[in-house]
């Protein structure tokens, strides 16, 4: 069994087409995950969306920016010192202009559907065990699993799970880590990745009750997409256009 990952597309529609080429090129996966973060920040919000409702075989599950989207809430950033409480206020202005923006882009029926979908998702794969999907981690949307995370704090998140493999997205940055109990994999970014200018997405092949685990990196068009949000009407594009750049 093949499985296609996807995660953090950012409504960059330049990435998302460039990756879905290079998937229909390289492999045919029997099913394919999207882990969250459709929309926000790009040019394409609802051109991603659609793209991604047309994916044969697809469950796709709700990330932070999705549920903020679609609740009104806002990310619960903290100023550290006094240069960044002078400057938060006139970022408030900035990534609110965006969230509404994108917005503004977006059907009812987009809208329903993004506020229908679930946090998390599982699959039984046969001769392997259950996997599990989530945005950033089991039970919360906004944890950060980094590549030096400390393997006791990942593992803290799957206590209450039963399963061996666990996948998610939201730090933008790509891992395969094998902790014993669980495999955690995290897909990168596939419309803002932070650790190389090309997109990421990942592909787990399962077979003779193992897996192997490949993440994927695909060059496009970064300068088309920035142009393109330059062109979006999106008054806050230069805030937006920030998240483009690479560590």
């Amino acid at each position: 069994m093949r499985l296609a990952m996807l995660s953090d597309i950012h409504g960059n529609l330049h990435a998302l087409e460039a990756v879905l080429a290079d998937l229909r090129a390289y492999a045919a996966p029997d099913r394919t995950w999207v882990l969250g973060d459709l929309c926000l920040i790009g040019a394409h919000p609802a051109e991603c969306l659609q793209r991604v409702r047309e994916l044969p075989q697809v469950q796709v599950i709700s990330g932070n920016t999705d549920r903020r989207l679609v609740t009104g809430q806002r990310s619960h950033y903290r100023p550290k010192d006094a240069e960044e409480w002078a400057k938060f206020a006139g970022w408030l202005t900035q990534r609110d202009a965006c969230h509404n923006w994108t917005i503004s882009q977006l059907s009812y029926t987009d809208y329903e559907y993004l506020a229908a979908l679930p946090p998390e998702i599982e699959l039984h794969v046969p001769n392997y065990g259950w996997l599990l999907g989530y945005h950033g981690a089991p039970g919360n949307d906004e944890a950060n699993l980094l590549p030096d995370t400390p393997a006791d704090e990942v593992l803290d998140y799957f206590l209450d799970r039963e399963g061996r493999f666990g996948v998610g997205g939201h730090t933008h940055i790509p891992m395969d880590r094998d902790l014993g109990t669980w495999r955690v994999v995290n897909l990168g970014s596939v419309g803002l990745p932070k650790d190389d200018p090309r997109a990421a997405y990942a592909i787990a092949t399962f077979e003779n009750g193992g897996v192997q685990v490949e993440i994927r990196r695909v060059a496009y068009d970064v300068e088309a997409a920035l142009t393109a949000l330059a062109q979006s009407g999106n008054t806050a594009w230069q805030w937006a256009a920030e998240n483009f750049k690479h560590a």
